[in-house]
């Protein structure tokens, strides 16, 4: 019996792993968003509400999770932080397994998961691909965002794996230079991982 080739999707902030991911949508992959997710739980009546409420009361209102008033509670605090994700992480999970499942009869699947290989994801896929860049052009990328700052992309960049480390242990690698060239890398991995060869498993 065939089933779906699981492709987990990851990058560091600003290697164009959203853009990646797009371009996978656009060649008819079913894509599944681990940030697109926790905003669903996060959202009024989402499924971390209650248990973030009961942990951290303050960040909860209009029976939904402030993320704003979420990141102050969190700085600086490691023990809240790993509370919050023993709440968040089993949510996420069966999030993207009810994906997987919806989405059986597919040749391909992507999951887009940011901290992929942080947080053990990369476990559920069959293939991985880690989208990189030069660390100049990334930095570029990041600092030209509306609010972010060296001290931020610092504080991102240390709850991240190390590019380095990350194209290690990926499968596949592509580097995010253009848009034309990364469509191109997109689309012969989609026509590699939709072959019939690469689904038969037992």
């Amino acid at each position: 019996m065939t089933r779906p080739v699981v492709l987990g999707l990851t990058g560091s902030i600003g290697m164009g792993k959203s853009t990646t991911a797009a371009m996978f949508a656009e060649a008819g992959v079913p894509v599944w968003d681990a940030d697109a997710a926790v905003r669903d739980l996060y959202a009024q009546g989402g499924g971390a509400v209650a248990p973030i409420a009961a942990a951290f009361p303050e960040v909860v209102r209009d029976d939904a999770v402030d993320r704003s008033a979420l990141k102050a509670e969190l700085a600086g605090n490691k023990q809240a932080l790993s509370l919050l994700e023993s709440i968040v992480h089993p949510l996420v999970a069966t999030s993207r397994a009810a994906f997987i499942a919806a989405h059986a009869s597919a040749p391909l699947i992507v999951l887009d998961v940011p901290l992929l290989f942080e947080t053990g994801a990369d476990a559920a896929c069959d293939a991985t691909l880690v989208v990189t860049a030069p660390p100049e052009v990334q930095r570029a990328r990041v600092l030209a965002r509306p609010d972010m700052t060296e001290a931020h992309l610092a504080l991102v960049l240390a709850r991240q794996m190390p590019d380095v480390d990350k194209r290690a242990r990926a499968t596949f690698v592509i580097e995010t230079r253009s848009l034309e060239q990364t469509r191109a890398a997109v689309q012969d991995l989609v026509a590699k991982l939709r072959r019939p060869d690469a689904r038969d498993r037992p």
